[in-house]
């Protein structure tokens, strides 16, 4: 990664300013995080919401350095940090400037404040971290997600992030931003391990329980939108009752509910919700020598379709094979077109198979290559009715579910490792 000079004008943010919900996501692999880590926040004033969460998402082994956006504002933060009691003061540490942070010691830095302008100009400022970042640390910056700054964005998800982890579009925040969150470095998959699922803004909250995907919010406005369309078009029709009737059982299956992952590190969890097909071992030469321990689990239509890691690892690939669109219960599904998800983890290889069926034909994965899951984290969902596999090394996996068995995705424990 190259370096650029260690005091660098971050932010650059004019009128663009961070709400508490990207201000959420700028911090969300700082929360996810259980392990002890040094945290670096630059660009920092006393009344960001990106401050408060980043504050909030501490635990106690944690130390937080904070860089004020200006130099004037160091006095300021630091008598705000007093006002938040010892607990904080023992935590968090205000410097007058970037280069006064500890070198190579943050797991995680975090940009408080939108970059604007050029690609350049983006670049720049994500470099001038690099000096202060451990291996495999993660870098959080936001990017307005329109006009000129949306193309230095584009430019910063595309090549900055070599072991990138991900973006968000933010339609929310006003005005919408996107939400980057990069690696330089290879992370080790072991640090899976120690991390919580990672908070996803494509998951709506509804309660505190349940959520729907994005896809189902976007599914249901569409067919609202065609009701709408329908009674102005032709008031004296009833047709429009067909596509606002099937608003909401379109964002109904689309739903995501939280679930409870077991804490047991030899537990693997189902992917999926629905019923166990098969129990099987087998060969597959894409994945590597010796037999693979494969369970395959049927989706319907009813089941929940937000696909979630079985097991802590890292992604070191992901490919999409070519197929039909057989019924996804029978042997002919084999061939369907498929997206295969590669973990690295402690255990060996683990793949997840999300295969389409006779409905389904759109396959979502939201996990590049480079990314750390957590056990039970959502990474992708199929549309409609459909199948997942899990692809365990067989002699060090031992399966505890058999075909007609029902599962939760997330919380089943469908095998223990050895």
């Amino acid at each position: 990664m190259t370096q650029s000079p260690a005091v660098l004008p971050f932010g650059r943010s004019g009128p663009v300013r961070i709400g508490e919900r990207a201000a959420r996501v700028l911090v969300s692999e700082l929360a996810r995080i259980n392990d002890p880590k040094a945290v670096l926040l630059v660009d920092a004033s006393p009344e960001s919401p990106v401050l408060a969460a980043a504050i909030e998402a501490l635990l106690p082994g944690d130390t937080l350095t904070v860089v004020p956006a200006t130099s004037s504002s160091a006095g300021m933060l630091r008598e705000h940090m007093t006002s938040l009691g010892p607990w904080v003061t023992e935590r968090v540490r205000v410097v007058d400037a970037l280069a006064d942070a500890d070198a190579e010691g943050a797991v995680v830095a975090i940009v408080g404040e939108p970059v604007t302008g050029t690609v350049e100009e983006a670049h720049a400022t994500v470099d001038g971290l690099g000096k202060y970042l451990a291996n495999g640390a993660v870098v959080s910056v936001a990017t307005p997600a329109a006009g000129r700054a949306d193309s230095a964005s584009g430019e910063l998800g595309r090549q900055a992030a070599l072991h990138g982890v991900g973006s968000d579009l933010l339609l929310r925040n006003n005005p919408p931003l996107r939400v980057h969150r990069l690696r330089f470095t290879p992370a080790d998959a072991a640090a899976a391990v120690g991390m919580a699922p990672a908070y996803r803004p494509s998951s709506v909250p509804l309660t505190r329980t349940m959520h729907v995907d994005s896809n189902g919010v976007a599914a249901a406005g569409i067919a609202l939108g065609l009701a709408a369309l329908a009674r102005v078009a032709r008031p004296t029709s009833k047709m429009w009752l067909l596509p606002a009737l099937a608003a909401a059982p379109v964002a109904a299956f689309f739903r995501d509910p939280e679930r409870d992952v077991p804490e047991d590190p030899s537990a693997v969890v189902a992917a999926a919700d629905g019923r166990v097909l098969s129990v099987q071992r087998l060969s597959d030469e894409r994945f590597g020598d010796g037999e693979w321990l494969r369970i395959a689990v049927f989706l319907s239509v009813l089941d929940v379709h937000v696909n979630r890691s079985p097991v802590a690892g890292r992604v070191v690939d992901y490919f999409v094979t070519d197929g039909g669109f057989a019924n996804a219960m029978k042997s002919e599904a084999e061939h369907n077109v498929a997206a295969y998800t590669v973990l690295d983890t402690t255990h060996g290889t683990v793949v997840v198979a999300q295969r389409t069926g006779l409905i389904a034909r759109r396959i979502v994965q939201r996990a590049p290559i480079g990314s750390l899951l957590a056990k039970g984290e959502r990474f992708g969902l199929i549309r409609f009715g459909s199948r997942t596999d899990v692809y365990l090394p067989a002699d060090a996996a031992e399966p505890l579910v058999g075909p007609g068995d029902r599962v939760v995705g997330g919380s089943s424990v469908i095998a223990r490792w050895r």
